[in-house]
């Protein structure tokens, strides 16, 4: 599917002066040209070139840093399907698709839920990675944390039944609640939150103890303990601590690239609403550092920097991170925002029910980049070995989030009349999700193949 699109600030969300009954009607209908069980029929095209589509996404990255990141996704089937968005996008170009518009993650996966502070201090529970954000069909969204969950329960050693519970699960949710937002007033929509007592909810008895516990660190995790962790006192001043390859701090021979930052953070200034450029002048900019982050993200551009206010116990942690065009725009059209960065911002503010404060966009020297805290009370869930109940309310937990995300800027009740109310939906998504989680495992053990053989380097951190 290679349809034109527009940024979803061009988009209508619903249809004007047509009642909640006809709206779902008109997504009902859509049925007649895509059938919800075509969703089921993913087979891999003959032509199909994973090692290609992987190699196209190193190309701009920092060349050093690419088999950092090919070592981080030969861990397991799970890590390498988070590092590898672009393999799903092109797969996911040539299924059927609905029609029934949001603004996508883009990389929907259920690592990529996790607990952040509010602007208000409440630890909430929400989407936190927009680096690919672009309008697009929902269902690309919901098949990639439908596999993403079959994945992570493999990667548990849970049993075939126990993922397939998890991943109904998350549906059923996922449907019940557009079905549910559909209903709501906009406004209701816009300010649903979900905050931290919910995920202690979801833990069950069993696990109270260990998600009040993760909850703490989460809530520990702060721009003091960041102050703590990342920096040192050298010469009487406040310095990142360098500890390469993963932290690597500008040294003197790179007076060019702090300038650089320095002027791009001008341009990132300019982003902020006023009150926030206010608050922001009272901080000065102390130290810089290169910092290599997550899975996917490894080998694009990304620093740290440390900004001081009143005094030492007056820390701000910025990161900057380079944005590129998402991977999704080859295949749903080009993004109209005039640099990726704004991309990425306007996507995440659309989706999240609350954002970063410092969440902003700058742009130098042709490149683009977004630009948010560090170490602000953020976590996820360790699903490494996650019980099968706890994972059936987690899976449940991100299909209510992922429904209220694209509520807010998708016709909830098209969504909804065009899932419809019995359990047809699921069913097809999770046949899907099973035959991509099948699909992912033979290509993570060919990218291990490539490894072997030294077609793809790796180096350990």
């Amino acid at each position: 599917m290679n349809t034109d699109t527009r940024d979803i600030a061009a988009l209508p969300p619903t249809a004007p002066g047509l009642s909640v009954a006809d709206r779902y009607e008109i997504g009902r209908n859509r049925r007649k040209n895509v059938p919800r069980s075509a969703h089921a029929d993913w087979q891999p095209l003959p032509e199909r070139d994973m090692p290609a589509v992987l190699e196209a996404t190193n190309q701009n990255r920092v060349a050093a840093l690419v088999p950092i990141r090919h070592d981080r996704m030969a861990v397991s089937p799970f890590t390498f399907y988070r590092g590898a968005p672009a393999v799903m996008a092109d797969d996911l170009s040539h299924t059927p698709g609905s029609g029934l518009m949001v603004q996508l993650c883009g990389d929907c996966h259920i690592s990529n839920f996790g607990l952040f502070a509010s602007p208000e201090r409440n630890l909430v529970f929400d989407l936190n990675d927009f680096d690919e954000t672009l309008p697009g069909p929902f269902e690309w969204d919901v098949k990639r944390a439908a596999a993403s969950i079959v994945i992570a329960a493999r990667n548990a050693n849970l049993n075939t039944r126990d993922a397939r519970r998890a991943v109904l699960m998350a549906l059923r949710v996922y449907r019940e609640k557009m079905h549910e937002l559909a209903e709501r007033s906009y406004l209701n929509t816009w300010y649903s939150v979900v905050e931290a007592d919910v995920f202690l909810k979801v833990a069950g008895k069993k696990n109270r103890q260990t998600a009040t516990a993760g909850l703490s660190r989460v809530q520990a995790k702060d721009r003091l303990r960041a102050f703590a962790k990342l920096t040192e006192l050298v010469d009487g001043e406040r310095r990142i601590i360098n500890d390469p390859p993963i932290v690597h701090r500008l040294d003197k021979h790179e007076d060019e690239v702090r300038q650089w930052v320095t002027s791009l953070f001008e341009t990132y200034y300019e982003s902020l609403e006023d009150s926030r450029k206010h608050l922001l002048a009272r901080y000065r900019l102390v130290d810089v550092a290169h910092k290599v982050v997550g899975v996917g993200s490894v080998g694009t551009r990304c620093f740290i920097s440390l900004w001081l206010g009143k005094d030492d116990a007056d820390p701000l942690f910025l990161q900057v991170k380079q944005a590129n065009p998402s991977l999704l725009e080859p295949y749903l059209g080009r993004s109209t925002y005039d640099h990726p960065g704004r991309r990425v911002v306007a996507g995440q503010r659309l989706m999240q029910a609350t954002s970063d404060i410092f969440l902003g966009s700058a742009s130098s020297a042709g490149d683009a980049y977004f630009i948010r805290q560090l170490y602000d009370m953020k976590g996820s869930a360790d699903l490494s070995q996650i019980p099968a109940a706890y994972l059936e309310r987690y899976a449940a937990l991100c299909g209510a989030v992922l429904a209220r995300a694209h509520a807010r800027s998708g016709d909830a009740a098209q969504i909804a009349g065009y899932m419809g109310r019995s359990d047809r939906f699921d069913e097809v998504l999770a046949k899907f999700a099973f035959r991509y989680a099948d699909q992912n495992d033979a290509d993570w053990k060919t990218f291990k193949r490539a490894i072997k053989d030294g077609r793809i380097e790796v180096r350990t951190e």
